[in-house]
């Protein structure tokens, strides 16, 4: 019996082993991945971006990784397309395909489809900008906390735009934005399987810690040198470079800009671990640090054996 189109999704916080894991698993299974990391998209970011090695690439074909000037516009919906795209290519090779990345909103989009949001009106849009430019970044967080706490709990804090997006969309809807999110699953034509590994809170924290050291050693603050003349894109602003910009500028000296990444890193792990296990989210399952492939594998045979 040939099996059913499976969809593996490796998601999770950020240093907690996805890359590994993915190639691990894709070579396993004879496919490809697919990124949904929406900053390793973009080329000569590899090292703030922690996107795959040379080696890691030359073992499994890696998509939606370097394809892009950080000029580039792209977005969750234009993500939604190009991996469904790339699905249907996957599936006339084989049953199997491998998702890996901690971007939340393009991992969402491509298992669960995006939203029908209410169309912001201008006239909401000035409200929001005035906000802004009378009670500045702590402000928009203050109106936010109280707009809707679950969105507030798990936005990315230092994305003024995602910020603000999230109060128009509420203040539009006359309800949170995050009651409008995830209300209805759209069919795929593939089943889905979605993992993530699962690590102490110090575990976590001491590999973002090594994996900043390791950063730092392999020549960020050069790339983030080079990149400094886009700091105004939004590709770039993202943990890693703008602290490492706040370095350039004569803000933090390096040593604090180092520990500023980590802790922002650890921050953002903690969010994207407070998104997977959100009310009404898609189950995922948690697998061991210590034989973390073996334990996919099993999962992925489990459904293979179903019929599924």
């Amino acid at each position: 019996m040939t099996p059913r189109r499976l969809l593996i999704v490796i998601g999770g916080a950020t240093a907690s082993g996805k890359t590994a894991l993915a190639v691990g698993a894709a070579r396993a299974l004879g496919c490809d991945i697919i990124s949904a990391d929406s900053r390793q998209i973009y080329r000569g970011m590899e090292i703030g971006t922690a996107a795959p090695t040379a080696a890691e690439r030359a073992a499994v074909r890696h998509h939606l990784v370097g394809e892009l000037d950080p000029a580039d516009y792209y977005s969750a919906s234009r993500f939604e397309a190009d991996a469904l795209r790339l699905l249907d290519e996957q599936w006339r090779r084989g049953p199997y395909a491998v998702v890996c990345g901690g971007s939340m909103m393009y991992v969402d989009a491509l298992t669960d489809g995006l939203d029908e949001l209410p169309t912001v009106s201008q006239a909401t849009r000035e409200r929001v900008l005035r906000l802004a430019d009378e009670h500045g970044a702590e402000g928009l967080l203050a109106y936010l906390d109280c707009l809707d706490p679950a969105t507030a709990a798990t936005v990315d804090r230092a994305n003024l735009r995602r910020v603000m997006h999230a109060i128009e969309i509420s203040i539009e809807a006359g309800r949170p934005y995050s009651e409008l999110i995830g209300r209805g699953r759209r069919e795929r034509p593939f089943d889905i399987l979605k993992v993530a590994i699962e690590r102490t809170r110090d575990e976590l924290f001491d590999r973002i810690n090594r994996r900043v050291e390791a950063m730092m050693a392999a020549g960020l603050p050069d790339e983030a040198r080079r990149l400094y003349p886009l700091r105004h894109l939004n590709a770039l602003n993202t943990v890693g470079y703008k602290e490492m910009f706040a370095w350039l500028d004569g803000v933090l000296d390096l040593a604090t800009a180092t520990a500023r990444i980590a802790k922002n890193t650890r921050v953002y792990a903690k969010k994207q671990l407070t998104w997977l296990r959100r009310p009404g989210a898609r189950p995922t399952a948690w697998l061991p640090a210590d034989g973390a492939l073996d334990a996919l594998m099993e999962l992925v045979a489990a459904r293979r054996d179903s019929g599924l």
